[in-house]
């Protein structure tokens, strides 16, 4: 008999019901430590000594480097065994992408191959292509592409204007347009490709580059220079019916899917990232003397290390909390459809991360650069190329302007399809706001929680009655509420997870709590005058003050302390 799911390890039921447990990196069995530590050793022995050639320029270097990881089984973590791949949780590849993050452009190289090309093959492909294509890539003999953006149409994918046209004897499409800004397409032998057939029907392709792809020169990009982005171009590419991939005019079906894969993995490598930027700013700021002492005893340069720290700790715990619910949610199912459910009711919470992960890796690399000075500026330091390679990542996989506006959206709709009930959970609010309480709770970290939980569910239903179907046209309000939803998401993450470390964590989480709350009252105040007026505005305005309302704590103090766990573990102070 199957255990119904309580509604917190549902998606988006964190929001109206407390977890009573959360998956972390503490949990990792040793198959996956083993996992992520080979991961490393392949970074650190066969990646990073080729770097700087590979930022020159020699990016068929990356063909080599995928064979070797295929040997290490880095390239069939999801793919099932019968095609010579793992079959493993998605925490695992999720651990992979972590690993990879200091790489710059080869995470970009292994990613678009491993997620963007392989996986629409693993849960939309025929058997037949199933076996024609997986264990080559699995061994990384063939490299795969991903060809969904094109010259003018990118936020917007649906928009594209290549044409797919069934031939007279009916055995072949012929394809016709341009993608734009195709990783891997340097070198790579299989493209998945959307077109519209007919000019209509969006559909997916596998299409080999000996079909008669061709591709524009290497762009000149800001950074990942080490991997290959160039122009796809289709002209009169004759591709066999039988590689369609999944249905006619159902492909965006495959786009969306592999695009909230994507979304939790860049996520994770972000965190990666962002915690490696950290452990080299910590190893500068010991050794870089100025006035007569190292520049990390200086107050200023440890509220920087302080807060890499905290922001990572709590992005790292929001990713690996969500990586539990998706495998959670698969359990030992099997089958495409039943994984790309697991993965589809998680996709509030791959937005969530991506734009989370994505943007402490900004704040890191920036803080990094600045610890630094003017040796942060230098092509000598590495923390100047993670600072460049760092800032696709706001705009991969959907910008995090597009995110925004789907973290709230997606909620909604659930709420209207009866999938969450926030339209209870709001009713039930406002008559709680009309009497509250004001006994001192026994626990007011989680009380916290709470409240600003309630903040997101009232901030929402009132953007709801004020401008009902227009309301996606108020993409301020429904960035503030995302930016609400994802300080939630990440402060509770952290503070269950600091409850089980104990020491900095919880200093960490604190910290990153009591941030949390100060921003959600600034982001408040400034969208209710949108939303009411006159005695109603004054009222919700106290209760934006009361649901923020936390301890008076010196701040100062606490992030002086988490710098000292960072200084004395040389970087990010959670052990691995």
């Amino acid at each position: 008999m199957v255990q119904e799911r309580k509604l917190w390890q549902k998606g988006g039921g964190w929001l109206l019901e407390a977890p009573e447990r959360i998956y972390t990196p503490e949990d990792f069995d040793s198959a996956i430590r083993e996992i992520a530590k080979t991961t490393r050793t392949f970074a650190e022995r066969e990646v990073l000594p080729l770097l700087e050639r590979l930022e020159h320029g020699e990016l068929e270097l990356n063909r080599d480097l995928l064979r070797k990881a295929g040997e290490l089984g880095l390239l069939g973590a999801e793919t099932p065994e019968e095609y010579g791949g793992l079959d493993l949780p998605k925490t695992v590849s999720t651990v992979i992408a972590e690993n990879l993050a200091g790489l710059g452009g080869f995470a970009v190289t292994h990613g678009a191959h491993t997620t963007l090309a392989m996986l629409p093959i693993i849960y939309f492909g025929s058997e037949a292509q199933k076996q024609k294509y997986l264990p080559k890539m699995v061994a990384g003999e063939w490299v795969g592409a991903y060809c969904l953006t094109e010259p003018g149409a990118g936020s917007d994918a649906l928009s594209g204007k290549t044409r797919a046209t069934l031939s007279e004897d009916g055995k072949y499409y012929i394809l016709n347009g341009v993608k734009q800004w195709i990783s891997n397409a340097g070198f790579a032998d299989v493209f998945i490709v959307f077109a519209k057939v007919d000019g209509e029907k969006f559909t997916a392709f596998i299409v080999e580059r000996s079909f008669g792809v061709k591709v524009g020169p290497e762009e000149k990009k800001m950074g990942i220079k080490s991997s290959s982005t160039r122009q796809v171009i289709l002209e009169d590419v004759k591709v066999p019916v039988e590689n369609v991939l999944g249905e006619i005019g159902k492909g965006h079906k495959i786009a969306f899917n592999i695009l909230n894969v994507g979304r939790y993995k860049l996520g994770a490598g972000s965190i990666g990232g962002a915690k490696l930027a950290l452990e080299i700013s910590t190893k500068y700021a010991k050794e870089r003397v100025q006035f007569g002492r190292p520049i990390a005893q200086f107050g200023l340069i440890q509220e920087k290390l302080a807060e890499m720290a905290t922001r990572a700790f709590a992005g790292e715990s929001a990713v690996y909390r969500t990586m539990g619910l998706i495998d959670e949610a698969i359990g030992d199912k099997k089958g495409p459809e039943a994984v790309m459910a697991g993965i589809e009711e998680y996709a509030v919470e791959a937005s969530i991360i991506k734009v989370l992960g994505s943007e402490v890796l900004a704040y890191a690399v920036d803080e990094g650069v600045q610890i630094h000075g003017g040796y942060g500026y230098s092509q000598e330091y590495p923390i100047e190329r993670a600072y460049r390679d760092a800032r696709i990542n706001r705009i991969f996989e959907g910008t995090n302007e597009i995110n925004r506006l789907l973290i709230p959206g997606m909620l909604l709709r659930r709420a209207m399809k009866g999938e969450l009930p926030l339209v209870q959970a709001a009713t039930k609010l406002q008559d709680e706001l009309m009497s509250p309480s004001f006994d001192e709770p026994e626990d007011p970290e989680a009380a916290l929680i709470q409240s600003l939980k309630k903040l997101a569910l009232m901030l929402s239903g009132l953007g709801a009655m004020r401008f009902q179907q227009r309301l996606e046209e108020e993409e301020e309000l429904l960035a503030a509420a995302a930016d609400l939803l994802i300080d939630i998401y990440a402060a509770e993450s952290a503070l269950l997870r600091a409850r089980r470390l104990g020491g900095v964590a919880e200093k960490m989480a604190r910290l990153y709590l009591y941030q949390a709350a100060d921003r959600a009252q600034v982001r408040a105040s400034q969208v209710v005058p949108r939303l009411a007026q006159g005695d109603e505005q004054s009222f919700i305005l106290s209760a934006v003050r009361r649901l923020t309302k936390r301890p008076a704590v010196d701040m100062i103090a606490l992030r002086r302390e988490i710098a000292g766990a960072v200084l004395e573990a040389g970087g990010y102070p959670i052990p691995r």
